[in-house]
């Protein structure tokens, strides 16, 4: 794939995981982006584990399998961060 079909794979599946998964973002449209991108590789990962294909371009199913990847990336987010104390 080509770098402005990463980055706009990218965009759709960070923003619908920001939507789903509750509490703060790693920072506006530029931190979808990234977290979207990085969901790619780990949807492509786990789907290709379990024996179905990855990204394959800029269509319905990679957006998906990216949005899987970024959601399961920010509940890893959510868990290591936790609430942070204020004093």
């Amino acid at each position: 794939m080509s770098i402005i079909s990463w980055l706009i794979v990218g965009l759709f599946a960070g923003v619908l995981a920001k939507w789903v998964v509750p509490g703060e973002g790693p920072g506006g449209i530029i931190g979808d982006i990234v977290v979207g991108i990085i969901g790619a590789f780990i949807g492509g990962w786990v789907f290709n584990a379990f024996g179905h294909a990855g990204v394959s371009g800029l269509n319905v199913w990679s957006v998906i399998v990216a949005f899987v990847g970024a959601v399961i990336l920010l509940f890893i987010l959510r868990a290591i961060s936790g609430r942070r104390a204020t004093y």
